[in-house]
């Protein structure tokens, strides 16, 4: 099966990935790889970090001649900000020049500092930071490889940014780069300025604004996950993985939140025949409120997740109360460079958790040592399952 662990501090000198798994003949370019890591830079209200950190890639192991070997891939990202930091985060035996004693009210400071018994916040937060996930969307960039052979592609979008709303439609595969070229990755034009609006207020203020973010996988086969075990089921998986990125407080499949207060006369996808439809077998959910979810399986419908990031927690000017663990006196957070919104980014992050997870379970599903055998075992499944959709029917 598909797994990947992550290493590396926000001002280490590097962050690495090992990806076990993934079968061999997966093309590699590097470039491509890179330009993935930049996507996740994008976005207005982005803090001056991103303006100048550089990912220089390293790859380690698991990859020649620009494709994958079947052996572990191991990926390095450089820290261009390494020289500063080559002190305050030495390996070496020492001190630190100024230890962080006053933990930040929505972070993982002070329980961090708690479960570890630590001094210093900095302890906690060097990896807690969401820097890590830079590591994670290299991780997705292979699992988008090998999805990409069966033919299913990957595409989020911000449909909220504060209290500014999205009132436009979903895109598909091909409105990626649409999205990717606007300042707040926003499908809809006629809510980008507001959100633009939202942010400039809130970063006049010295404030930070959440949201919510739509990732949509289109193109994935019938019967990835299972009914037979809640560990299986790929709701829980996948929003187990969506939870797991740093900020992110709620995960909605399809129309999962609005379905609660709905009567199941217009909550359910009625199903319907169209044998052009290959994915499916010949079958057609005649919307999509469940998501391209049914029973902890996927439907071949789209698969669609929102995915809720709150507010920032560090902020610029508003003072957040504390408490100096070092005196137990009453203080204000001690503050590191932030952003005002990180919810375009933290859409291409959301991405990559998908893909690994549909990638994993693919794989689970259909084998193979290599892409060329992977291939070949999903479409024998898809072919399997419109012959038999087709013997049904005439009968």
């Amino acid at each position: 099966m598909l797994r990947f662990l992550t290493a590396g501090e926000s001002h280490g000198p590097s962050l690495s990935v090992i990806i076990e798994g993934l079968p061999s003949g997966i093309d590699v370019r590097e470039a491509n790889v890179a330009n993935e890591l930049a996507r996740r830079r994008l976005g207005y209200g982005r803090g001056p970090r991103m303006r100048f950190e550089q990912d220089e890639l390293r790859l380690i192991g698991g990859v020649r001649h620009g494709r994958t070997l079947g052996s572990p891939v191991a990926i390095e990202i450089l820290n261009s900000e390494w020289p500063k930091w080559q002190e305050e985060m030495s390996a070496a035996p020492g001190t630190p020049n100024k230890k962080l004693t006053a933990p930040r009210p929505g972070h993982a400071d002070l329980a961090g500092m708690q479960k570890y018994a630590f001094d210093d916040a900095r302890d906690v937060l060097e990896r807690a930071s969401a820097r890590e996930t830079a590591a994670r969307v290299v991780a997705g960039f292979f699992a988008k490889s090998l999805l990409a052979t069966i033919g299913v592609e990957i595409v989020s979008h911000v449909v909220r940014i504060g209290t500014v709303a999205s009132t436009g439609g979903r895109p598909g595969p091909e409105d990626l780069a649409r999205v990717d070229e606007s300042e707040v990755r926003c499908f809809d034009e006629s809510s980008e300025a507001a959100m633009i609006a939202e942010i400039k207020a809130a970063a006049k203020e010295g404030d930070s604004l959440g949201g919510i973010v739509e990732v949509i996988a289109y193109g994935v086969p019938v019967g990835l996950g299972s009914y037979v075990h809640w560990d299986r089921k790929l709701d829980g998986l996948l929003a187990g993985a969506l939870m797991s990125i740093q900020a992110v407080k709620a995960v909605e499949i399809g129309d999962g939140m609005a379905q609660a207060s709905q009567r199941g006369s217009v909550a359910h996808d009625a199903i319907a025949v169209d044998a052009t439809y290959d994915i499916g077998g010949g079958y057609v959910r005649r919307s999509d409120h469940a998501g391209g979810l049914e029973g902890g399986m996927t439907s071949g419908a789209p698969l669609i997740a929102k995915v809720a990031m709150k507010p920032l927690a560090t902020l610029n000017r508003p003072v957040l109360e504390t408490v100096d663990v070092a005196t137990g006196a009453s203080t204000v957070s001690f503050k590191e460079r932030t952003d005002v919104t990180a919810v375009p980014a933290m859409g291409v992050i959301a991405e990559a958790m998908m893909a690994l997870v549909l990638a994993n379970e693919a794989l689970r599903k259909f084998g193979g040592d290599s892409v060329e055998e992977f291939v070949r075992n999903h479409d024998g499944y898809v072919a399997n399952l419109g012959s038999s959709a087709s013997a049904a029917r005439e009968e």
